[in-house]
């Protein structure tokens, strides 16, 4: 269970933290949210002795975050372990924790809600993002593609079929259980691998369970 020590460091509360950032941590936001409130610039964060994080724990700081950005505030990141490190390289968050993220002026009228349709947006994506990296590693297995290729073949498939990414992750982790894939669906995903794969070497589209196939 994480734990947390605050030290007053000019206009900032420096806040260093130790334990696990997961669900129980959202314990520990009213007297974050207090420390935010006392401070005039923010909140330096010291998370090096964070041994395990997961999307739980990033939500409670980016909830931290939003509350700093309605005040003319900012979060910053100023050192973390490999656990936190890593969750913030996955998620693209990283930018958000540091002294650039910084409103221009006070709490903008226009730009706060900016920030927080970001903040949303990227709640989304974590939320989305096991589906699609589930799609990905059948791709990857179902026709010996590298994970690059295995994303390109997403990605080229949801334009072309005008389905949003995270609908077509969901449907094709679908044909696992014995669900089929549109036609049109199929014949995209079909040309995209094909399209990736060497040159002249053609590919199938997968229309039943993967492990039929394998």
């Amino acid at each position: 269970m994480a734990t947390m020590d605050v030290v007053p460091d000019g206009d900032r509360m420096t806040v260093s933290m130790w334990g696990e950032l997961d669900l129980g941590s959202r314990r520990l936001l009213p007297e974050l949210y207090d420390m935010l409130t006392l401070s005039g610039g923010g909140v330096d964060l010291r998370l090096d002795a964070v041994g395990f994080c997961d999307c739980s724990g990033l939500n409670a700081l980016l909830d931290l975050r939003t509350r700093a950005v309605d005040q003319g505030k900012t979060v910053a990141i100023r050192s973390c372990g490999v656990a936190v490190e890593r969750l913030l390289d996955l998620t693209g968050t990283r930018g958000l924790f540091t002294d650039s993220a910084r409103p221009d002026t006070g709490p903008p009228e226009g730009g706060g809600q900016d920030l927080r349709a970001e903040v949303t947006q990227l709640r989304r994506a974590m939320q989305t993002r096991p589906t699609i990296d589930l799609a990905r590693g059948i791709l990857m297995a179902s026709f010996n593609l590298t994970p690059e290729a295995a994303w390109s073949v997403l990605v080229r498939t949801s334009q072309n079929t005008n389905t949003k990414l995270h609908h077509l992750a969901r449907d094709l982790v679908g044909t696992v259980g014995g669900s089929t894939l549109p036609e049109q669906v199929q014949q995209q995903l079909s040309a995209a691998v094909a399209g990736v794969g060497r040159p002249g070497e053609a590919a199938a589209c997968p229309t039943g369970p993967v492990e039929d196939r394998a």
